[in-house]
């Protein structure tokens, strides 16, 4: 099906000038962006799981104080990312945080990057899970 609305799109004959044109000649030059969701069945067909996530984070972000600055926007959206990356695999985001805050200072992440794997989400104890007495995805 997909085969075949990309050669529908090919036949079509519309001025690229039109809103019409236009989407099709992005279609057409996102191909391979747009068919990236084939190559692995776990992702989705669209974001609108991500953006939902999200848009608590967008609607406030006027009223964060604390991201006023570069480094206060980059921190910020580490957090948020942390947050929504523990819910995405059955984390407490708080138990989570708590963990990864008690854990990182003796995680020696400068000389062995490698080693950050360890606070990842898929390593978090079971007391992390936010449902209580089942290990995370």
């Amino acid at each position: 099906m997909v085969d075949e609305f990309f050669q529908w799109l090919h036949q079509m004959q519309c001025s690229v000038k039109s809103a019409f044109g236009r989407a099709v000649q992005y279609c057409l030059r996102q191909k391979k962006y747009l068919l990236g969701y084939l190559l692995d069945g776990r992702l989705e067909i669209s974001n609108n799981r991500a953006e939902r996530s999200i848009k608590p984070f967008v609607i406030g972000r006027k009223n964060f104080l604390f991201a006023n600055t570069p480094r206060g926007a980059k921190a910020s959206a580490i957090m948020y990312s942390m947050i929504e990356t523990a819910k995405e695999n059955g984390l407490d985001p708080f138990a989570y945080l708590v963990w990864v805050f008690h854990t990182a200072p003796g995680t020696e992440i400068r000389e062995n990057p490698a080693a950050l794997e360890r606070i990842l989400p898929f390593h978090a104890p079971l007391f992390c899970s936010a449902v209580k007495g089942k290990a995370a995805v």
